[in-house]
């Protein structure tokens, strides 16, 4: 339900009488109430010229960087390949152990 708003709530949607010469005027509307106006946001003032903090023109240059000993770097990937592939062969040969005993449990 909703609350009255001066105009009869079924006056507005009913359709005009087909006998009269003249038609239906609008309700009237409420006079709306002078709104204040929003003058907007209050200026701020302007920054001041020594705002941002002083900058190097030019920064120094790179360091730089220490040279890679080749041979060293290929020797420590081929013992970790080498590691890798020892744990490997080891879990591999365990789940084989363990695969087989499980099966020959069921078997026999």
């Amino acid at each position: 339900m909703t609350t009255p708003t001066g105009v009869p709530d079924d006056a507005y949607w009913q359709r005009p009488d087909p006998n009269s010469a003249a038609p239906a005027g609008e309700p009237e509307k409420p006079t709306p109430q002078h709104a204040p106006t929003y003058p907007g946001p209050p200026r701020t003032p302007p920054p001041s010229a020594n705002w941002r903090p002083p900058t190097i023109a030019s920064p120094p240059p790179p360091r730089s960087m220490p040279t890679q000993d080749m041979d060293a770097l290929d020797d420590s990937e081929g013992s970790a390949r080498t590691v890798t592939y020892g744990v490997g062969l080891v879990a591999g040969a365990i789940a084989l152990i363990l695969l087989c005993l499980l099966c020959a449990r069921f078997l026999f």
